[in-house]
């Protein structure tokens, strides 16, 4: 399990110092939590753990994610699982040649849609 560092500031303090926080919590498990009148009002954390958060909420909101889940943790548990050497070799591939199976995490960078308001308030 990751160290997690909790770091409270008053959003004026936190102002002051925007640039150097940006920095701090690019490091994972490092996030800020913003205060006003000593009420929590908002936390900072780095894009890519912000990102890796929001895919966990999804994938456990998902009842037919979980359910598939506990069926593999349940499986594995029974010993009904192959090895990678074994699917290797049931599938015809030498181990001198390239893994079949290749997955890489997609380097989407973290956006935001913005929309502007006029000086009245209205989108």
């Amino acid at each position: 399990m990751k160290k997690i560092s909790k770091t409270i500031l008053s959003i004026s303090e936190a102002r002051k110092k925007i640039f150097e926080i940006s920095k701090k919590i690019q490091k994972p498990g490092v996030h800020y939590i913003f205060t006003e009148n000593g009420k929590a009002k908002m936390v900072a954390m780095s894009a890519e753990e912000f990102d890796s958060l929001m895919e966990d909420i999804e994938i456990l909101s998902n009842p037919k994610t979980m359910a598939n889940i506990k069926q593999a943790e349940e499986e594995i548990e029974r010993g009904e699982y192959v090895t990678l050497d074994e699917l290797k070799e049931e599938l015809g591939y030498k181990n001198n040649l390239q893994p079949a199976f290749v997955a890489e995490k997609p380097k989407k960078p973290y956006g935001a849609k913005i929309k502007k308001v006029n000086n009245h308030g209205k989108k």
